[in-house]
């Protein structure tokens, strides 16, 4: 079958996909209030393409009381336009994300459809600005209520009006209700952005993170330094280098640079959708093995700075110690000290739900894998003892029974799931199995609370399937 031509064949056909794949149509929840004020079944943190994943796949399973907010303004969910500085994504063209699967709602028919086949024969990877466009025309033709410049924060227990556990999310419009809370906020998760603690102590003129809003203009003529050696770190001193900078020097704690890019391997269903199903200590041994390789960096972002003779890669050299000296930065590594106008930090997140408002209430009693799985001597790695140990339905549980007994009704779909299921959360690749599992372990949720009015609902079930002829 040809290809449609334009977006609104393209749209016809998700029209007609989504109303031919729509069994079982049957509704089967019921309007909730709490102290006379609607309560939503769903409530969405985090409207980029983690939110929407989610949102798409619980809508699926005809959950449609619910809504997606997302603290940022129209267009500017996630990294795409933001802090993110590759030219283009690290997946393969012809990944299936958010679409769930479905032909019509991929990426590559809507490529083809806005660009032409040929376009997309010809492409190698996904610009990111084009994948940013991708996801806005999926929002919008899935119809997912998504409201854009609302700031979620803490989340607390309440009731709905007949007695069923529902929470309480304070946000900048005001207090909402939901059964149900999905934090999909991505790579932030439940943590936080981390530099190390020599480098957050200098002066903020003086240091960035990859996802800061970096003015690179201003680095034109200068000396830059950049720690990390992942695919971000890469990416940032690339753009420092197009930029203007006079010398860009990228420091790796490694003896070697890491080319090894182990989410390429870990991309096979079994993985994908098993791993969460296995005995803790093979998810701990094989996660830990794929977290300590962190992420390699690719040969395109390799390229983009290795064309520039001002640049030099430094291995073997982390930062242990910084000062100010002279309005400079200076970094101590085991082998000397070196001066930069700037500094730029590629080191990720860390993992600490103290950091997020949204579990101000309850970060202190959220079971972590620490709490929960001590591994061999051999594979000890305080850092992923930091992530959340979380429930077979992706909801948290408790580090100290009964004392806040309504997380499990909050469920985590980012990185923060990783040490738990694998790169569910994180990874577009995984988005057709997680995203699923995820809406699964809400609506099983939804469906056991339920369960009474269900019983009484089938007890009272009357509607004759036949007409009996007359005697």
């Amino acid at each position: 079958m040809p290809a449609p031509r334009t977006l609104a064949e393209l749209e016809a056909d998700v029209a007609r996909d989504l109303a031919l794949t729509a069994h079982p149509r049957a509704a089967w929840l019921v309007p909730r209030t709490s102290g006379g004020k609607p309560v939503l079944d769903v409530l969405v943190i985090g409207g980029g393409q983690c939110g929407l994943a989610v949102a798409h796949a619980l809508r699926r399973d005809k959950v449609e009381n619910i809504l997606v907010l997302d603290r940022a303004g129209y267009g500017r969910e996630g990294p795409w336009t933001t802090y993110g500085r590759m030219k283009a994504l690290r997946s393969w063209k012809d990944q299936t994300g958010p679409d769930l699967r479905q032909p019509s709602l991929t990426y590559q028919a809507y490529h083809e459809a806005a660009y032409g086949v040929r376009d997309w024969e010809a492409m190698r990877w996904i610009p990111k600005e084009y994948w940013n466009d991708y996801l806005l025309w999926f929002r919008r033709v899935t119809g997912i209520p998504v409201r854009n410049g609302v700031e979620a924060g803490r989340i607390g227990p309440a009731e709905t009006d007949d007695g069923l556990p529902c929470l309480s999310i304070e946000t900048s419009e005001g207090p909402m209700l939901a059964r149900k809370v999905v934090l999909a906020t991505g790579q932030e998760g439940i943590g936080g952005w981390w530099m190390p603690e020599p480098i957050a102590a200098l002066p903020p003129h003086l240091r960035a993170h990859t996802n800061e809003m970096i003015d690179f203009s201003r680095l034109r003529g200068k000396v830059v330094a950049v720690l990390g050696a992942g695919a971000s770190a890469f990416d940032n001193a690339a753009v420092a280098l197009e930029e203007g900078a006079a010398e860009v020097h990228l420091f790796c704690r490694r003896a070697e640079p890491m080319i090894v890019q182990p989410y390429r391997w870990l991309t096979f269903a079994g993985f994908l959708r098993h791993m969460g199903e296995m005995p803790d200590e093979w998810r701990w041994r094989f996660m830990s093995h794929i977290l300590g390789l962190r992420e390699g960096f690719a040969q395109d972002h390799y390229d983009r700075v290795m064309r520039w003779p001002n640049f030099r890669m430094h291995v073997g050299e982390p930062w242990d110690a910084a000062r100010v000296e002279d309005e400079r930065a200076v970094v101590a590594t085991p082998k000397r000290e070196f001066r930069a106008d700037f500094l730029i930090t590629g080191t990720g997140v860390r993992m600490d739900p103290a950091l997020c408002p949204e579990l101000a209430g309850c970060a202190g009693n959220i079971a972590l894998w620490r709490d929960r799985y001590t591994p061999p001597a051999e594979e000890a790695n305080p850092r992923l003892g930091e992530f959340p140990y979380l429930g077979d339905d992706g909801a948290f549980l408790e580090k100290r029974e009964g004392e806040t007994p309504w997380l499990r009704h909050i469920h985590l779909f980012g990185i923060g799931t990783t040490m738990s299921f694998g790169p569910a959360g994180a990874s577009i690749n995984a988005m057709a199995i997680s995203a699923p599992r995820c809406a699964a372990g809400v609506t099983r949720g939804l469906f056991e609370h339920d369960l009474p009015r269900l019983w009484k609902d089938l007890r009272d079930y009357d509607l004759p399937q036949v007409r009996l002829a007359a005697e």
